[in-house]
């Protein structure tokens, strides 16, 4: 069948297109180009042979081309992988109105889906250009084999926290693509063998990653925007992550392979502001197509900055609402991609007018979506506008939380504040305190992120040190809840070494023995130090790279994450879906009831409520595994930070079972741990001395 144009512009022949969907869509006959702008009052298609400065064509949206506020065409006849493609927007500009239509400028398509000029990670293209940030036609045509979302329940994860390019950066990664994409292939082995079972990748939405006008006191060059928390794109993936051209391809490889292994593969997606930043900010997008639609504006026009970083996105706008929701589709479909993580989601939950709303439309629909339906959904809730919504946010029954009252719990639990024994038998339990009905899968546990010290530095450091940055120790939180363990910063000292690296085990064996789902941040198995920065974002080397030369040099530490990530897997008591009930003292037989936990202190059954109390014992009391030896799931958590050793009863056994040592962070590698079923007997089944700062796990078998 002959396809006849209707207009022709010199070489290049059109006719109206089709509304949905949009953005740039492939067809047999050429490519349909389609957005939308509620206030502009003209646009127009600018077409660009790939890597030229200069436009090929610009093409002026008719009156004929547009249905209600969207503008869509047909262009025939256009290779996709020869051009790039923007657009040109008029309208009014009246900042106090919130509009700032410029028909000079070029704009990034919203939906694109793969963005030219930076495809080299750290040679980006020149922001002065004519349009800096170049939108290119893309085809979804990947092989998947079949690939799914793996569904793992939540509460059976073990996620890792982990930058792309951090992870195999460092030339003692050994992989072929240092940095990229495939390199997290080449390593899935090692995620294998530490025994993750999700990996959260820190933003892959394409960013610019030279756009920072901080630069470095050490030496004077700029610095970087390395994390990546500036999206450009909210659709297209980092193309500098690629090892070769096609960025899309490669990500959806590796989300393959870790679904062929076992491994969830999460997203952290910021939807809370974008790289345009406030009034002074560059124009690449969103602002010059509808600006007031967009954003959060204040009444004089000027930008909410709930997000810290310049603006705010107005996600519950109607209009907002759909990109948000074609995003996160786009994901899933096309990705296979099982979870996202929200930065700063309480601002996705303000309306309009900057208020926080109680029942956000776009959270409720997030939660509600058919092609969502089975994608985790955890919220990071907070946002930098000062609204804290830690158990609290908006959940409709789908929603989980990074959990930051349990991260600040168990670090002042463990530097040895008092009055937190209360606090840490609500965290083990997985919060009931603060998730009530949502259960203990709505909790997600951590003690340290990306965001602020690294574990290491919990132990080595009072305060931070971030002259590195740029900001003159400026940036960054000031209240860390750390403990140096009595020395700023490295030393040689033994004991000090020796008490670091036991609080890092005790931070440990907490997280993974605490009911909920717990998270690690890539390094800490090692140890890895970010010489106190807790705020690294700006740097592209060794202080955020992983360094694999410590697996070869010092695996104590390595050894110890993996035995209690396994010792977690093999208990389903830790792993809880619902909470468990408490019970306060032995049965009449002086038996335990399943599915219970009890609290207990140096006595068994008389817990130390005290202000000044730092210890506490947790009894988990789960159901019959069926395997014979081992009738019951029973585990018995000894947390001592006190300063001073003390010895603590145990819970009598019926006969045949025995209390068996599976971890102990006070003794010394390889002693400190045992893998599952080669735990130790212990030889004083009613009494068990527990060293100053540390924890002891015990296995009845």
């Amino acid at each position: 069948m002959a396809v006849y144009p209707s207009y022709e512009l010199g070489d290049f022949k059109f006719r109206p297109g089709k509304p949905r969907p949009f953005g740039a869509t492939v067809l047999p006959d050429g490519i349909n180009f389609s957005i939308f702008s509620c206030n502009a009052t003209s646009c127009s298609l600018v077409l660009f042979k790939r890597g030229e400065e200069r436009p090929l064509v610009e093409i002026p949206y008719l009156d004929s081309f547009r249905t209600g506020d969207a503008y869509a065409m047909t262009v025939l006849d256009l290779n996709p992988d020869e051009i790039e493609y923007g657009f040109r927007f008029d309208g009014p500009y009246d900042p106090a109105a919130g509009h700032r239509f410029d028909a000079q400028q070029i704009l990034l398509d919203p939906y694109a889906k793969s963005i030219g000029g930076m495809e080299a990670w750290g040679r980006t293209g020149s922001r002065n250009s004519i349009y800096p940030y170049r939108a290119k036609p893309h085809s979804d045509d990947f092989d998947w084999e079949g690939d799914q979302q793996l569904n793992i329940p939540l509460e059976d994860l073990v996620i890792y926290e982990m930058h792309v390019r951090g992870f195999t950066a460092d030339c003692s990664s050994g992989v072929e693509s240092p940095g990229a994409y495939a390199a997290i292939v080449e390593k899935i082995p090692y995620l294998q063998e530490l025994g993750v079972n999700c990996i959260e990748l820190m933003p892959i939405f394409e960013f610019d990653e030279l756009d920072n006008d901080y630069l470095s006191p050490d030496t004077g060059e700029p610095l970087m925007n390395y994390w990546g928390y500036s999206p450009i794109s909210f659709f297209a993936p980092k193309s500098g992550y690629a090892s070769c051209g096609d960025a899309a391809d490669e990500l959806k490889t590796l989300v393959k392979e870790c679904h062929r292994h076992g491994i969830e593969v999460w997203l952290d997606v910021v939807f809370n502001h974008t790289a345009e930043s406030d009034e002074n900010g560059p124009t690449i997008s969103y602002r010059g197509i509808d600006n007031s639609i967009y954003y959060l504006l204040k009444p004089d026009g000027g930008y909410y900055n709930f997000s810290g970083v310049g603006n705010t996105f107005n996600c519950n706008h109607p209009i907002v609402r759909v990109i948000l929701l074609d995003c996160l589709r786009y994901w899933v479909s096309e990705y296979h991609i099982d979870g996202f993580r929200f930065d700063l989601a309480s601002s996705m939950g303000r309306d309009p007018e900057g208020r926080p709303d109680p029942d956000p439309p776009l959270l409720e629909v997030l939660a509600y979506d058919p092609i969502l339906a089975h994608t985790k959904l955890i919220a990071e809730a907070w946002d930098a506008g000062g609204l804290y919504q830690v158990g609290s946010f908006p959940a409709y029954g789908r929603w989980a939380e990074w959990n930051g009252r349990y991260r600040d719990d168990v670090r002042r639990f463990v530097k040895g504040d008092a009055g937190l024994v209360g606090a840490m038998a609500a965290r083990l339990q997985g919060s009931p305190d603060i998730y009530g009905e949502r259960g203990p899968h709505a909790s997600v546990n951590f003690i340290t992120a990306h965001d602020g010290f690294t574990l290491r530095d919990l132990v080595s450091y009072g305060h931070k040190h971030n002259l590195a940055n740029g900001e003159e120790n400026r940036d960054g939180i000031e209240e860390n809840l750390s403990w140096n363990c009595g020395w700023e910063g490295e030393t040689d000292d033994p004991k000090v070494n020796a008490l670091r690296l036991r609080q890092m085990k005790n931070f440990l064996s907490i997280l993974l023995l605490s009911q909920g789902v717990p998270m690690l941040l890539m390094g800490d198995e090692t140890g890895h130090s970010k010489g106190g920065n807790n705020n690294s974002y700006c740097h592209d080397g060794p202080i955020n790279y992983f360094d694999w030369e410590r697996l070869r040099t010092d695996r104590d530490l390595f050894q110890f994450v993996q035995r209690l990530i396994q010792f977690r897997k093999a208990h389903p008591v830790l792993r809880r879906r619902e909470y468990l009930s408490h019970q306060t003292a032995a049965d009449a037989d002086g038996g335990l009831r399943c599915d219970s936990v009890s609290y207990h202190g140096l006595q068994v059954w008389t817990p130390d409520w005290s202000p000044e109390s730092r210890r506490l014992a947790l009894l988990f009391s789960g159901a019959p595994l069926g395997n014979g030896d081992r009738p019951r799931d029973l585990i018995y958590v000894i947390m001592n930070a006190h300063w001073e050793a003390a010895a603590f009863d145990l819970p009598p056994l019926k006969k045949g079972l025995h209390w068996h040592i599976a971890f102990n962070t006070a003794l010394c590698p390889p002693a400190d741990s045992h893998p599952p079923g080669r735990e130790s007997i212990l030889h004083d089944q009613s009494a068990l001395p527990v060293g100053a700062r540390s924890v002891v796990i015990l296995l009845a078998r």
